[in-house]
């Protein structure tokens, strides 16, 4: 489950396929014998998928359950169905789309079932919405219940604004582009095509940017932040997720960055493009990441630091300086039965002095080997 769409509507499996996104995947549709292309209305595991949903294999290890499927169709690897027909030689039951990437192939699918839904939304501006008089609306914006378009904000076609939206001054959202309800836009952020912001999303706040003001000790002169947040193309942003406005240039999110739930993102960041955030990373500002990063979640990153391209951080990561080459990063302490945890902990914070021995014992022993009388300076490091 869930079946989407009343069966009459539904298209037939080979419809679906040339209608979804899929050039480039190579897939390979085998209806079963005597069988006939079937209609498709929805998605399901492998596990509760009905006679008018497609499923799909990706994880070797669920192999077993393609023997009880009772899909209409199967997204799979073709060395999984040869194994399976191997297991089978008799009459299958469900359609094989034979695939290399079966859960692309099945995103692609979800992605298309989505645009459906999406497709049957009411349109147009709702009552109780404002929009100012010199915003542009171009050919097919929806705007929900209880949004906000200011002054010369500008909504290129095919844009939904969800109920309770602020679209701030100057604003520019690229076509297609949805905006969930609840999502706020300060004054001039530019987000490009078909974008996703969730519920809550707000981008182009205030950086966290302080003068120390001696003239009240402990004062702090606030630093007004001059500019602004530029949104590439299809990024998706979760909810609740925050990216500040930059002190004089703009933070950038590149094409393609996804940032799950509760992620806050510093002011002068630059965030290349594909770059995958999970939840509740904290970007302190002027952080620049390369393209292709992926970011485990709650790992946290000082301010003004450069990771390089295809850099992956592994989740609760700390990262306080500079990493310029690709790879995987971890940093975590591994978890214990906490009195453990407090003498493993205990060790770590000694590690300082016990190399301060071992080098002096090290010293000793090179002494004794030559006949020289061992240098006894103290060790700083």
């Amino acid at each position: 489950m869930p079946v989407l769409l009343v069966l009459e509507r539904a298209p037939a499996l080979s419809q679906l396929l040339a209608a979804a996104d899929t050039v480039g995947l190579g897939c390979t549709l085998q209806i079963p014998d005597g069988g006939t292309d079937p209609r498709i209305a929805g998605i399901g595991s492998l596990s509760s998928a009905g006679g008018t949903e497609i499923s799909f294999l990706s994880n070797p290890r669920l192999h077993g359950q393609l023997d009880d499927c009772r899909a209409a169709a199967v997204i799979l690897r073709p060395e999984d169905w040869k194994s399976f027909r191997a297991r089978h030689p008799d009459a299958v039951s469900w359609a094989a789309v034979l695939c290399a990437q079966p859960y692309l192939m099945y995103a692609l699918l979800a992605q298309w079932f989505d645009r459906h839904r999406l497709a049957g939304l009411p349109r147009g501006i709702h009552p109780s919405a404002v929009v100012a008089d010199d915003a542009v609306l171009e050919e097919g914006v929806s705007v929900g219940p209880l949004a906000v378009i200011e002054a010369g904000a500008h909504l290129e076609a095919g844009v939904r604004v969800g109920a309770g939206c602020v679209i701030g001054p100057g604003c520019f959202v690229g076509r297609d582009s949805l905006l969930h309800a609840h999502v706020t836009l300060y004054h001039g952020v530019t987000i490009g095509a078909r974008a996703i912001l969730h519920a809550g999303v707000v981008l182009g706040a205030d950086g966290f940017g302080f003068a120390p003001d001696p003239r009240t000790p402990g004062a702090w002169a606030k630093i007004a932040q001059l500019g602004g947040v530029c949104i590439g193309d299809d990024v998706e942003i979760g909810a609740n997720t925050t990216v500040d406005r930059g002190a004089v240039e703009d933070t950038v999110l590149g094409n393609g960055v996804k940032l799950d739930n509760l992620i806050m993102i510093g002011h002068n960041c630059r965030i290349g493009d594909h770059t995958a955030m999970a939840a509740c990373v904290g970007v302190a500002g002027s952080t620049t990441m390369g393209q292709r990063c992926v970011i485990g979640g709650a790992a946290m990153f000082g301010g003004h630091l450069t990771l390089g391209d295809d850099v992956h951080i592994s989740g609760g990561t700390a990262v306080t300086s500079d990493i310029l080459k690709a790879g995987r990063y971890t940093g975590v302490f591994p978890v214990a039965e906490h009195t453990a945890w407090q003498h493993n902990a205990a060790v770590i914070g000694q590690l300082a002095q016990l190399r301060r021995r071992v080098r002096a014992a090290e010293r000793q022993g090179a002494a004794s080997l030559t006949g020289q009388p061992a240098d006894n300076k103290q060790d700083t490091q």
